[in-house]
Protein backbone atom coordinates (compact mmCIF):
# COMPACT_ATOMS: atom_id res chain seq x y z
CA UNK A 1 0.00 0.00 0.00
CA UNK A 2 1.67 3.64 -1.03
CA UNK A 3 1.68 6.20 1.44
CA UNK A 4 -1.09 8.05 -0.35
CA UNK A 5 -3.32 5.20 0.38
CA UNK A 6 -3.11 5.58 4.16
CA UNK A 7 -3.95 9.52 4.21
CA UNK A 8 -6.10 10.90 6.62
CA UNK A 9 -8.44 13.58 6.42
CA UNK A 10 -8.51 14.36 10.10
CA UNK A 11 -4.81 14.75 12.05
CA UNK A 12 -4.86 14.65 16.01
CA UNK A 13 -2.27 15.83 17.95
CA UNK A 14 -0.20 17.91 20.81
CA UNK A 15 2.82 18.37 21.99
CA UNK A 16 5.50 16.78 23.20
CA UNK A 17 4.58 16.92 27.45
CA UNK A 18 1.53 15.40 26.35
CA UNK A 19 2.40 12.78 23.34
CA UNK A 20 4.64 10.72 25.59
CA UNK A 21 4.06 8.08 28.79
CA UNK A 22 6.60 9.44 31.21
CA UNK A 23 8.90 6.25 31.31
CA UNK A 24 5.61 4.58 32.24
CA UNK A 25 5.54 6.71 35.55
CA UNK A 26 2.22 8.98 35.20
CA UNK A 27 3.82 10.80 38.10
CA UNK A 28 6.64 12.32 36.33
CA UNK A 29 4.33 13.73 34.13
CA UNK A 30 4.40 16.99 36.87
CA UNK A 31 7.58 17.29 35.98
CA UNK A 32 6.57 19.28 32.50
CA UNK A 33 4.44 21.61 34.26
CA UNK A 34 7.54 23.62 35.46
CA UNK A 35 10.69 24.85 34.54
CA UNK A 36 14.17 23.04 34.37
CA UNK A 37 15.02 22.86 38.06
CA UNK A 38 18.92 22.23 39.03
CA UNK A 39 19.19 19.64 35.89
CA UNK A 40 19.78 20.80 32.20
CA UNK A 41 16.36 21.48 30.19
CA UNK A 42 17.24 18.90 28.11
CA UNK A 43 17.81 16.23 30.92
CA UNK A 44 14.57 18.23 32.54
CA UNK A 45 12.60 16.91 29.34
CA UNK A 46 14.38 13.89 29.30
CA UNK A 47 13.02 12.69 32.62
CA UNK A 48 9.74 14.39 32.35
CA UNK A 49 8.35 13.60 28.76
CA UNK A 50 10.42 11.50 26.76
CA UNK A 51 9.85 10.60 23.08
CA UNK A 52 7.17 8.11 22.20
CA UNK A 53 7.60 5.12 19.89
CA UNK A 54 5.72 5.42 16.30
CA UNK A 55 4.98 3.26 13.51
CA UNK A 56 5.98 3.97 9.76
CA UNK A 57 3.71 6.51 9.38
CA UNK A 58 4.44 8.02 12.21
CA UNK A 59 1.06 7.39 14.85
CA UNK A 60 2.65 6.86 18.62
CA UNK A 61 2.05 3.35 20.28
CA UNK A 62 0.78 5.25 22.99
CA UNK A 63 -1.74 8.49 22.92
CA UNK A 64 -3.45 10.64 25.34
CA UNK A 65 -6.72 9.02 26.53
CA UNK A 66 -9.17 11.62 25.30
CA UNK A 67 -7.39 11.95 21.82
CA UNK A 68 -8.17 7.96 21.54
CA UNK A 69 -11.90 8.52 22.27
CA UNK A 70 -11.97 11.29 19.73
CA UNK A 71 -9.79 9.73 17.08
CA UNK A 72 -12.14 6.36 17.77
CA UNK A 73 -15.26 8.09 17.52
CA UNK A 74 -14.35 9.89 14.29
CA UNK A 75 -13.44 6.56 12.70
CA UNK A 76 -16.44 4.53 14.01
CA UNK A 77 -18.15 7.59 12.12
CA UNK A 78 -16.43 6.19 9.15
CA UNK A 79 -13.77 9.50 8.75
CA UNK A 80 -10.26 9.15 7.92
CA UNK A 81 -8.86 10.01 11.16
CA UNK A 82 -5.55 8.92 12.93
CA UNK A 83 -2.91 10.59 15.84
CA UNK A 84 -0.05 12.02 14.27
CA UNK A 85 3.15 12.21 16.76
CA UNK A 86 4.48 16.10 16.63
CA UNK A 87 7.37 15.51 15.19
CA UNK A 88 5.94 13.48 12.27
CA UNK A 89 3.45 16.00 11.08
CA UNK A 90 5.06 17.22 7.97
CA UNK A 91 4.03 14.64 5.43
CA UNK A 92 0.40 14.32 6.56
CA UNK A 93 -0.65 18.08 7.28
CA UNK A 94 0.04 18.14 2.71
CA UNK A 95 -2.95 16.27 2.51
CA UNK A 96 -4.97 16.79 5.97
CA UNK A 97 -8.53 18.64 5.72
CA UNK A 98 -8.20 19.32 9.43
CA UNK A 99 -5.52 19.47 12.09
CA UNK A 100 -7.27 18.62 15.72
CA UNK A 101 -4.96 19.98 18.57
CA UNK A 102 -6.04 18.18 22.23
CA UNK A 103 -4.02 19.77 25.68
CA UNK A 104 -4.26 19.65 28.99
CA UNK A 105 -2.64 22.85 29.91
CA UNK A 106 -2.21 24.92 26.69
CA UNK A 107 -1.17 28.03 28.00
CA UNK A 108 0.63 26.79 31.39
CA UNK A 109 -2.68 28.64 33.32
CA UNK A 110 -3.44 25.15 35.23
CA UNK A 111 -2.89 25.07 38.74
CA UNK A 112 0.52 23.00 38.63
CA UNK A 113 1.97 25.16 35.91
CA UNK A 114 1.02 28.58 36.76
CA UNK A 115 2.15 27.35 40.28
CA UNK A 116 5.32 26.75 38.96
CA UNK A 117 6.17 29.99 37.18
CA UNK A 118 4.66 32.26 39.36
CA UNK A 119 6.98 30.81 41.84
CA UNK A 120 9.88 30.85 40.04
CA UNK A 121 9.14 33.01 36.83
CA UNK A 122 10.29 31.10 34.42
CA UNK A 123 8.17 29.52 31.42
CA UNK A 124 7.42 25.71 32.29
CA UNK A 125 8.55 23.15 30.03
CA UNK A 126 5.05 22.16 28.49
CA UNK A 127 4.30 26.03 27.93
CA UNK A 128 7.46 26.16 25.94
CA UNK A 129 6.90 22.59 24.00
CA UNK A 130 3.23 23.65 22.68
CA UNK A 131 4.98 26.59 21.65
CA UNK A 132 7.20 25.13 19.89
CA UNK A 133 4.46 22.85 18.18
CA UNK A 134 2.54 25.83 17.10
CA UNK A 135 5.42 27.46 15.77
CA UNK A 136 6.04 24.51 12.67
CA UNK A 137 6.03 25.92 9.37
CA UNK A 138 4.12 23.04 8.17
CA UNK A 139 1.03 23.66 9.91
CA UNK A 140 1.00 27.43 8.62
CA UNK A 141 1.69 26.13 5.11
CA UNK A 142 -1.12 23.28 5.42
CA UNK A 143 -3.12 26.44 6.70
CA UNK A 144 -2.37 28.63 3.96
CA UNK A 145 -3.82 25.63 1.89
CA UNK A 146 -6.71 25.34 3.53
CA UNK A 147 -6.81 23.16 6.37
CA UNK A 148 -8.91 24.14 9.39
CA UNK A 149 -7.48 24.38 13.05
CA UNK A 150 -9.81 22.76 15.90
CA UNK A 151 -9.12 22.57 19.58
CA UNK A 152 -10.52 20.51 22.15
CA UNK A 153 -9.45 19.05 25.61
CA UNK A 154 -10.19 19.89 29.22
CA UNK A 155 -8.22 23.69 28.80
CA UNK A 156 -9.61 24.67 25.93
CA UNK A 157 -10.96 27.44 27.91
CA UNK A 158 -7.20 28.77 28.24
CA UNK A 159 -8.02 30.57 24.16
CA UNK A 160 -10.52 32.72 25.73
CA UNK A 161 -7.92 34.53 27.84
CA UNK A 162 -5.24 34.38 24.80
CA UNK A 163 -7.55 35.70 21.94
CA UNK A 164 -4.44 36.84 20.58
CA UNK A 165 -3.84 33.69 19.71
CA UNK A 166 -6.55 32.11 18.35
CA UNK A 167 -5.53 34.98 15.43
CA UNK A 168 -2.20 33.83 15.00
CA UNK A 169 -2.82 29.95 15.12
CA UNK A 170 -5.38 30.58 13.07
CA UNK A 171 -7.56 28.24 14.81
CA UNK A 172 -11.56 27.79 13.07
CA UNK A 173 -12.93 26.48 16.15
CA UNK A 174 -12.71 26.02 20.06
CA UNK A 175 -14.99 23.07 21.21
CA UNK A 176 -15.47 23.47 24.87
CA UNK A 177 -16.56 20.12 26.56
CA UNK A 178 -17.19 16.33 25.93
CA UNK A 179 -16.48 16.17 22.02
CA UNK A 180 -17.66 12.86 21.08
CA UNK A 181 -20.80 14.15 19.13
CA UNK A 182 -19.99 17.69 18.33
CA UNK A 183 -16.30 16.53 16.49
CA UNK A 184 -18.63 14.27 14.61
CA UNK A 185 -20.72 17.35 13.17
CA UNK A 186 -18.01 19.82 12.76
CA UNK A 187 -15.94 16.50 10.58
CA UNK A 188 -18.77 16.37 8.14
CA UNK A 189 -19.45 20.43 8.22
CA UNK A 190 -15.43 20.72 7.20
CA UNK A 191 -15.76 18.07 4.11
CA UNK A 192 -18.77 19.66 2.56
CA UNK A 193 -16.63 23.17 3.02
CA UNK A 194 -19.61 24.54 5.33
CA UNK A 195 -18.18 27.68 7.67
CA UNK A 196 -16.83 26.59 10.94
CA UNK A 197 -18.72 28.32 14.29
CA UNK A 198 -15.73 30.01 16.06
CA UNK A 199 -16.90 28.64 19.48
CA UNK A 200 -18.40 25.27 20.74
CA UNK A 201 -19.75 24.92 24.39
CA UNK A 202 -21.12 21.50 24.90
CA UNK A 203 -23.53 21.81 28.20
CA UNK A 204 -24.03 18.99 30.93
CA UNK A 205 -27.73 18.25 28.62
CA UNK A 206 -25.62 17.68 25.70
CA UNK A 207 -23.16 15.35 26.73
CA UNK A 208 -22.50 12.11 25.04
CA UNK A 209 -24.70 9.19 26.42
CA UNK A 210 -22.80 5.74 27.45
CA UNK A 211 -23.54 4.47 23.75
CA UNK A 212 -21.88 7.70 22.03
CA UNK A 213 -19.02 7.09 23.75
CA UNK A 214 -16.44 4.86 21.26
CA UNK A 215 -14.27 2.34 22.51
CA UNK A 216 -10.45 3.09 22.13
CA UNK A 217 -8.91 1.93 19.15
CA UNK A 218 -5.40 2.15 20.37
CA UNK A 219 -3.37 2.07 23.38
CA UNK A 220 -3.63 4.92 26.02
CA UNK A 221 -0.70 6.49 27.58
CA UNK A 222 0.23 3.99 30.48
CA UNK A 223 -2.76 2.06 29.80
CA UNK A 224 -5.42 4.62 30.86
CA UNK A 225 -8.85 3.34 31.02
CA UNK A 226 -12.06 5.64 31.80
CA UNK A 227 -14.57 3.96 34.25
CA UNK A 228 -16.90 6.47 34.26
CA UNK A 229 -17.77 11.03 33.84
CA UNK A 230 -19.44 13.11 36.07
CA UNK A 231 -19.01 13.62 40.31
CA UNK A 232 -21.85 13.87 42.25
CA UNK A 233 -20.02 16.25 44.86
CA UNK A 234 -20.60 19.83 43.23
CA UNK A 235 -17.56 22.26 44.24
CA UNK A 236 -17.77 25.31 43.37
CA UNK A 237 -14.56 24.95 41.29
CA UNK A 238 -14.45 21.98 39.77
CA UNK A 239 -16.31 22.09 35.98
CA UNK A 240 -16.57 18.34 36.33
CA UNK A 241 -19.34 18.29 38.59
CA UNK A 242 -21.54 20.38 35.63
CA UNK A 243 -21.47 17.61 33.73
CA UNK A 244 -23.92 14.36 34.45
CA UNK A 245 -22.70 11.28 35.59
CA UNK A 246 -22.30 8.10 33.59
CA UNK A 247 -20.97 4.58 34.59
CA UNK A 248 -19.39 2.50 31.88
CA UNK A 249 -20.56 -1.14 32.13
CA UNK A 250 -18.05 -3.52 32.65
CA UNK A 251 -18.08 -5.24 28.96
CA UNK A 252 -17.28 -1.37 27.83
CA UNK A 253 -14.34 -1.11 30.20
CA UNK A 254 -12.82 -4.64 29.10
CA UNK A 255 -12.95 -3.73 25.42
CA UNK A 256 -10.57 -0.80 26.21
CA UNK A 257 -8.33 -3.14 28.48
CA UNK A 258 -7.88 -5.60 25.64
CA UNK A 259 -6.71 -3.06 23.45
CA UNK A 260 -4.12 -1.38 25.53
CA UNK A 261 -3.00 -5.48 26.71
CA UNK A 262 -2.91 -6.00 22.80
CA UNK A 263 -0.39 -3.01 22.28
CA UNK A 264 1.74 -4.63 24.60
CA UNK A 265 0.73 -2.33 27.42
CA UNK A 266 0.08 -4.13 30.98
CA UNK A 267 0.40 -1.68 33.69
CA UNK A 268 -2.54 1.33 33.82
CA UNK A 269 -4.07 4.14 35.61
CA UNK A 270 -8.01 3.57 36.23
CA UNK A 271 -9.42 6.92 35.43
CA UNK A 272 -12.69 8.47 37.09
CA UNK A 273 -13.02 12.14 38.85
CA UNK A 274 -13.43 9.73 41.58
CA UNK A 275 -12.61 6.21 41.24
CA UNK A 276 -14.65 5.26 44.29
CA UNK A 277 -18.02 6.58 43.10
CA UNK A 278 -18.00 4.17 40.34
CA UNK A 279 -21.38 2.17 40.83
CA UNK A 280 -22.35 4.33 43.86
CA UNK A 281 -25.52 5.44 45.07
CA UNK A 282 -24.93 9.08 44.79
CA UNK A 283 -21.96 9.71 47.28
CA UNK A 284 -21.96 6.33 48.68
CA UNK A 285 -19.44 3.84 47.50
CA UNK A 286 -20.88 0.45 46.96
CA UNK A 287 -18.35 -2.70 47.18
CA UNK A 288 -20.25 -4.83 44.96
CA UNK A 289 -19.24 -2.72 41.97
CA UNK A 290 -15.87 -1.63 42.92
CA UNK A 291 -14.56 -5.37 43.81
CA UNK A 292 -15.86 -6.70 40.29
CA UNK A 293 -14.36 -3.73 38.68
CA UNK A 294 -10.54 -4.18 40.60
CA UNK A 295 -11.05 -8.28 39.61
CA UNK A 296 -11.61 -7.43 35.86
CA UNK A 297 -8.46 -4.55 35.68
CA UNK A 298 -6.10 -7.10 37.46
CA UNK A 299 -7.55 -9.59 35.04
CA UNK A 300 -5.19 -7.63 32.83
CA UNK A 301 -2.72 -5.13 33.93
CA UNK A 302 0.04 -6.15 36.27
CA UNK A 303 0.19 -3.06 38.31
CA UNK A 304 -2.64 -0.09 38.28
CA UNK A 305 -3.31 3.44 39.65
CA UNK A 306 -6.06 5.77 40.46
CA UNK A 307 -6.24 8.68 38.94
CA UNK A 308 -8.75 10.37 41.25
CA UNK A 309 -10.33 9.77 44.45
CA UNK A 310 -11.93 11.76 47.22
CA UNK A 311 -10.88 11.69 50.91
CA UNK A 312 -14.15 11.21 52.05
CA UNK A 313 -14.83 8.12 49.98
CA UNK A 314 -11.85 6.81 51.34
CA UNK A 315 -12.61 7.07 55.21
CA UNK A 316 -16.39 6.03 54.52
CA UNK A 317 -15.51 2.86 52.00
CA UNK A 318 -13.07 1.70 54.37
CA UNK A 319 -14.63 2.24 58.22
CA UNK A 320 -17.97 1.11 56.61
CA UNK A 321 -17.54 -1.65 54.95
CA UNK A 322 -13.39 -1.94 55.34
CA UNK A 323 -13.32 -1.61 51.06
CA UNK A 324 -9.69 -0.05 51.14
CA UNK A 325 -8.43 -3.22 52.89
CA UNK A 326 -10.72 -5.51 50.42
CA UNK A 327 -9.56 -4.27 47.29
CA UNK A 328 -5.93 -4.10 48.41
CA UNK A 329 -6.14 -8.30 48.65
CA UNK A 330 -7.14 -7.99 45.00
CA UNK A 331 -4.43 -5.02 44.30
CA UNK A 332 -1.37 -5.89 45.75
CA UNK A 333 0.51 -9.40 44.61
CA UNK A 334 4.41 -10.03 43.20
CA UNK A 335 4.17 -7.44 40.58
CA UNK A 336 2.47 -4.66 42.76
CA UNK A 337 3.87 -3.36 46.03
CA UNK A 338 1.74 0.24 46.12
CA UNK A 339 -1.16 2.19 44.49
CA UNK A 340 -0.71 5.73 43.76
CA UNK A 341 -3.43 8.27 43.59
CA UNK A 342 -3.90 12.16 43.11
CA UNK A 343 -6.42 13.26 46.34
CA UNK A 344 -7.46 16.80 46.31
CA UNK A 345 -7.04 18.46 49.59
CA UNK A 346 -7.67 21.78 48.80
CA UNK A 347 -7.72 23.65 52.16
CA UNK A 348 -7.25 23.07 55.94
CA UNK A 349 -9.96 25.59 56.71
CA UNK A 350 -13.16 24.58 58.17
CA UNK A 351 -14.89 27.68 56.91
CA UNK A 352 -13.76 27.87 53.08
CA UNK A 353 -14.62 23.65 53.35
CA UNK A 354 -17.90 24.93 53.79
CA UNK A 355 -18.18 28.00 51.68
CA UNK A 356 -16.93 26.18 48.32
CA UNK A 357 -16.83 22.67 48.99
CA UNK A 358 -20.19 21.78 50.90
CA UNK A 359 -20.10 18.27 49.69
CA UNK A 360 -16.45 17.27 49.68
CA UNK A 361 -16.61 16.03 53.44
CA UNK A 362 -20.11 13.88 52.83
CA UNK A 363 -21.28 11.50 53.83
CA UNK A 364 -19.33 13.53 57.09
CA UNK A 365 -20.07 16.97 58.45
CA UNK A 366 -17.65 19.96 56.68
CA UNK A 367 -16.92 20.84 60.46
CA UNK A 368 -15.15 17.54 60.40
CA UNK A 369 -13.31 18.07 57.04
CA UNK A 370 -10.01 18.40 58.19
CA UNK A 371 -10.40 14.78 60.39
CA UNK A 372 -11.45 13.32 57.45
CA UNK A 373 -8.45 14.32 55.89
CA UNK A 374 -6.37 13.01 58.53
CA UNK A 375 -8.02 9.49 58.76
CA UNK A 376 -7.99 8.96 55.15
CA UNK A 377 -4.60 9.87 54.55
CA UNK A 378 -3.82 7.26 57.64
CA UNK A 379 -5.88 4.82 55.79
CA UNK A 380 -3.76 5.42 52.82
CA UNK A 381 -0.99 4.98 54.64
CA UNK A 382 -1.83 1.97 56.31
CA UNK A 383 -2.74 -0.08 53.37
CA UNK A 384 0.11 0.76 51.00
CA UNK A 385 -1.75 3.99 49.23
CA UNK A 386 0.34 7.01 47.78
CA UNK A 387 -1.57 9.98 47.59
CA UNK A 388 -0.46 12.94 45.37
CA UNK A 389 -2.73 15.43 47.87
CA UNK A 390 -3.77 18.67 45.90
CA UNK A 391 -4.38 22.13 47.92
CA UNK A 392 -5.76 25.27 46.14
CA UNK A 393 -3.56 28.41 47.43
CA UNK A 394 -5.43 31.97 46.77
CA UNK A 395 -8.74 31.25 46.41
CA UNK A 396 -11.24 33.98 46.32
CA UNK A 397 -12.84 33.90 49.67
CA UNK A 398 -9.20 33.02 51.63
CA UNK A 399 -7.77 34.51 54.22
CA UNK A 400 -4.42 34.58 56.30
CA UNK A 401 -6.06 32.28 58.99
CA UNK A 402 -7.53 29.95 55.86
CA UNK A 403 -4.09 29.31 55.24
CA UNK A 404 -2.59 29.24 58.73
CA UNK A 405 -5.36 26.21 59.03
CA UNK A 406 -4.29 24.40 56.24
CA UNK A 407 -0.73 24.81 57.43
CA UNK A 408 -1.63 22.49 60.66
CA UNK A 409 -3.16 20.45 58.36
CA UNK A 410 0.04 19.76 56.36
CA UNK A 411 1.79 19.55 60.31
CA UNK A 412 -0.85 16.45 60.66
CA UNK A 413 -0.23 14.82 57.74
CA UNK A 414 3.72 14.34 58.21
CA UNK A 415 3.50 11.08 59.75
CA UNK A 416 1.89 9.73 56.46
CA UNK A 417 3.74 8.78 53.11
CA UNK A 418 2.39 10.95 50.07
CA UNK A 419 3.40 14.10 48.30
CA UNK A 420 1.69 17.32 48.68
CA UNK A 421 1.17 20.17 45.81
CA UNK A 422 -0.32 23.29 46.64
CA UNK A 423 -1.45 24.94 43.87
CA UNK A 424 -2.58 28.74 42.77
CA UNK A 425 -6.40 28.94 42.15
CA UNK A 426 -7.28 28.91 38.96
CA UNK A 427 -11.18 30.20 37.70
CA UNK A 428 -12.63 27.01 36.73
CA UNK A 429 -16.17 25.48 37.37
CA UNK A 430 -18.59 28.62 39.28
CA UNK A 431 -15.30 30.67 39.65
CA UNK A 432 -14.43 30.94 35.96
CA UNK A 433 -14.86 34.54 35.82
CA UNK A 434 -12.97 35.25 39.28
CA UNK A 435 -9.48 37.00 39.52
CA UNK A 436 -6.84 34.66 40.36
CA UNK A 437 -3.31 34.89 40.92
CA UNK A 438 -2.05 35.74 37.43
CA UNK A 439 0.36 37.93 39.08
CA UNK A 440 1.42 36.18 42.25
CA UNK A 441 0.85 37.82 45.39
CA UNK A 442 2.57 35.33 48.24
CA UNK A 443 1.85 36.44 52.26
CA UNK A 444 3.96 35.45 55.30
CA UNK A 445 1.31 32.73 55.21
CA UNK A 446 1.41 31.74 51.96
CA UNK A 447 5.66 31.07 52.17
CA UNK A 448 5.26 29.02 55.39
CA UNK A 449 2.62 26.41 53.87
CA UNK A 450 5.36 26.06 51.03
CA UNK A 451 7.95 25.99 53.38
CA UNK A 452 6.41 22.93 55.42
CA UNK A 453 5.12 20.99 52.44
CA UNK A 454 8.59 21.43 51.20
CA UNK A 455 10.23 19.85 53.59
CA UNK A 456 6.94 16.87 53.61
CA UNK A 457 7.56 16.38 50.31
CA UNK A 458 11.14 15.90 50.32
CA UNK A 459 11.05 13.57 53.56
CA UNK A 460 8.65 11.35 51.90
CA UNK A 461 10.51 11.75 48.19
CA UNK A 462 12.72 9.94 49.43
CA UNK A 463 11.58 7.45 51.12
CA UNK A 464 9.33 6.61 48.48
CA UNK A 465 11.95 6.79 45.76
CA UNK A 466 14.28 4.24 48.23
CA UNK A 467 11.03 1.90 49.08
CA UNK A 468 8.66 1.92 46.18
CA UNK A 469 9.53 3.61 42.85
CA UNK A 470 10.73 2.64 40.22
CA UNK A 471 12.89 -0.28 40.89
CA UNK A 472 15.24 -2.71 38.86
CA UNK A 473 18.15 -1.38 36.69
CA UNK A 474 16.29 0.23 33.88
CA UNK A 475 15.35 2.69 36.10
CA UNK A 476 18.25 3.63 37.88
CA UNK A 477 19.04 6.78 35.86
CA UNK A 478 15.74 8.03 36.56
CA UNK A 479 16.34 6.96 39.99
CA UNK A 480 19.62 8.98 39.93
CA UNK A 481 18.81 11.91 38.50
CA UNK A 482 15.67 12.36 40.59
CA UNK A 483 17.69 11.88 43.67
CA UNK A 484 20.09 14.30 41.99
CA UNK A 485 17.34 16.73 41.98
CA UNK A 486 15.94 16.28 45.79
CA UNK A 487 19.59 17.06 46.80
CA UNK A 488 20.32 20.27 44.84
CA UNK A 489 16.26 21.48 45.83
CA UNK A 490 17.14 21.06 49.80
CA UNK A 491 20.51 22.83 49.23
CA UNK A 492 18.58 25.66 47.64
CA UNK A 493 16.20 25.41 50.24
CA UNK A 494 17.96 25.80 53.12
CA UNK A 495 19.68 28.98 51.23
CA UNK A 496 16.09 30.57 51.02
CA UNK A 497 15.55 29.63 54.68
CA UNK A 498 18.61 31.15 56.25
CA UNK A 499 17.73 34.62 53.57
CA UNK A 500 14.05 34.78 54.77
CA UNK A 501 15.65 34.72 58.19
CA UNK A 502 17.89 37.69 58.02
CA UNK A 503 15.30 39.69 55.73
CA UNK A 504 13.05 38.95 59.68
CA UNK A 505 15.95 40.24 61.84
CA UNK A 506 16.77 43.32 59.43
Amino acid sequence: MSFLEQTFDFILTTDRCLMTNHHGKEFLGFLGTGPAVGVPEAVWKWLACPKMKVDDLGRPEQAPYGMRKVEAKLIDEGFKAAIIDPDHLDRHLKYAKALMFSHHDYFAFGPPSSTWWGITKKEPINYKSFQALISKPEIQEAKKRGMKILVGGPSTWQWLWREDMIEKVGVDTLVDGEGEKVVVKLAQMILDNEPLPKYVYVSGDDVPDIDDISEIKGASVNGMIEIMRGCARSCRFCSVTIRPTRYYPLEKIEKELQTNVRAGVRHGVVHSDDVLFYGAVGIYPRPEPLIKLHTLVKKYYKTIAWSHASLAAIRYSEEKYGLISKLGEIIFDDEQRYLGVEVGIETGSVKLAKEIMPAKSAPYKPEEYPEIVEEAFKIMHENKIIPAGTMIVGLPEETEDDVYRTIELVDNLRPYRSILVPMFFVPMGFFKNRDWFTRVKLSEAHIELYRKVFWHDVYWAEDIINSFYMKGPVYMPVRFALKLFLRFAKKKMREVEKWLENQLKA
